[in-house]
């Protein structure tokens, strides 16, 4: 007589599909105004802070110096999309969080991670060399130099944000055992962003290489402190 405890069947291609896009759009959907008020909230009171230490330094501005690379990466107009693509990107690591206590934390340390960047540059300001080139007329220069000048240069916090929200998104992406393309995604997005900091001549290599380091440690550390953080109950 054949046995009847026969194994469990391994769930099919597509039901593992169905699992981690259902999965997603739990996350995306769980307190989503609460996320986009977040968000909008936690940007406008950093933006107090970085304009008030990039307009009113209390020590003397360093200009970064430029490196080889530097030299030999051209200035590319195009990569200003990528660059204003951050505050797009910026969102979806908080976006994918579950609960209230996660969206909390993860706040708080992005909130660390700013205020150490805002710290450096009040007892250390730093500049990029000024454009060789005039940019004005170009679309979305002539804001970019009202709102974010050439200060607040080393580390760049613009870079920092993004690689800290990449290593956050490359972990959630693992707990919902998201494919492989969305994953290269967010590997591509934020390259494209690091990328961009010096192709349109808003930070030299050396910010961005400190930006990179700055939201990595952040990232390593409070995944460290917090390991259930982004994890479904």
């Amino acid at each position: 007589m054949p046995s009847t405890n026969r194994p469990a069947a391994l769930p099919s291609t597509a039901e593992h599909v169905v699992a981690w896009k259902v999965e997603l759009r739990l996350r995306f959907w769980r307190h989503l105004p609460l996320k986009l008020v977040g968000v909008t909230a936690f940007a406008w009171v950093f933006f107090l802070g970085y304009f008030y230490t990039l307009r009113s330094p209390f020590y003397p501005v360093f200009e970064m110096p430029q490196t080889a690379l530097d030299r030999l990466i051209p200035f590319q107009p195009q990569a200003m999309l990528a660059y204003v693509s951050l505050w797009v990107y910026l969102g979806v690591a908080p976006g994918l969080m579950l609960t209230l206590k996660e969206i909390i934390l993860y706040g708080v340390w992005t909130a660390a991670l700013c205020i150490t960047g805002l710290l450096i540059f009040h007892f250390w300001p730093t500049a990029v060399p000024p454009r060789q080139v005039e940019v004005s007329g170009l679309p979305g220069f002539a804001l970019l130099q009202g709102v974010d000048a050439a200060g607040n240069a080393c580390p760049s916090l613009h870079v920092a944000t993004a690689v800290y929200t990449s290593i956050w998104i490359a972990r959630l992406l693992r707990i919902v055992a998201a494919p492989w393309p969305l994953r290269a995604l967010n590997l591509g997005w934020v390259i494209a962003i690091t990328y961009s900091t010096v192709a349109i001549r808003q930070h030299v290599v050396l910010d961005a290489l400190a930006g990179a380091a700055l939201g990595a440690v952040f990232a390593v550390v409070a995944m460290h402190c917090c390991p259930r953080l982004g994890r479904s109950p």
